[in-house]
């Protein structure tokens, strides 16, 4: 909600809007001093990429409600996994911004590009994860590293992040093995002939996820990105 963002990148003053019951301070100005990451830069409207420029250009932001300028001296540091130069070309990204933030550009090649990340990223997730879940001291067999290190990881570090925090939920022992690891390329082409049958195909893809698993609901629930209760419904839906 475009709204929404804006409020809590340039505040509010009390009485803005409905909800606005006390005036307060957006992220430009708690971060004034020091340093602000916006991340997906690349998903801001046209219309917030005005603004954000107009902010950075003039170093002063607006309060919603207020006509009263608000002097800011942040360092930008923004994050994007979209091509922004051929979003100028698509008249989706504002050239001028572009120039305005691309002071100091860093590529960060794919996860699958420099798999000697993987080993300390996944003790970090093991460290972090077993403290939320109060299990600690959890380690990861060589199985299971070897197989996240040939994993092609098409969702970066966001997916190998959860992928350990869902094995840290799952794990009956203080040791993550490879049968822990659920891969979303794990269910995949496992029609054969192509069907346009929604149902058939749902059936087969509950059927191999069970199979994999062992006939355990919750992990199969898992690797199908549904409850354990839908994916018990719809068990006794189809009759297995």
């Amino acid at each position: 909600n475009e709204g929404v963002f804006e409020s809590e990148l340039f505040g509010y003053v009390k009485g803005a809007f409905t909800d606005a019951k006390e005036e307060r301070a957006g992220r430009f100005e708690i971060a004034s001093g020091g340093t602000m990451f916006l991340d997906e830069i690349g998903n801001l409207t046209l219309s917030m990429q005005s603004k954000l420029l107009a902010a950075l250009q003039n170093r002063e932001i607006f309060r919603i409600g207020s006509n009263k300028p608000v002097q800011i001296d942040i360092r930008l540091i923004s994050a994007t996994n979209k091509p922004l130069t051929e979003m100028i070309y698509a008249n989706t990204f504002r050239e001028d911004l572009l120039y305005r933030i691309n002071t100091i550009q860093i590529l960060l090649p794919p996860l699958r590009n420099r798999v000697e990340d993987i080993p300390l990223l996944v003790n970090h997730f093991l460290t972090m994860y077993g403290k939320k879940y109060n299990k600690h001291e959890l380690k990861i067999s060589n199985q299971g590293m070897d197989a996240l290190i040939k994993y092609s990881f098409p969702g970066n570090i966001r997916e190998l992040e959860h992928m350990v925090e869902k094995a840290v939920i799952l794990c009956e022992s203080g040791v993550l093995k490879q049968e822990d690891l659920f891969f979303q390329q794990r269910i995949s082409h496992v029609f054969g002939k192509k069907s346009l049958d929604l149902e058939v195909n749902e059936k087969l893809l509950i059927l191999e996820a069970l199979k994999m698993n062992g006939n355990n609901y919750t992990k199969a629930s898992f690797d199908l990105n549904i409850s354990r209760k839908t994916l018990y419904n719809k068990i006794k839906k189809y009759g297995f």
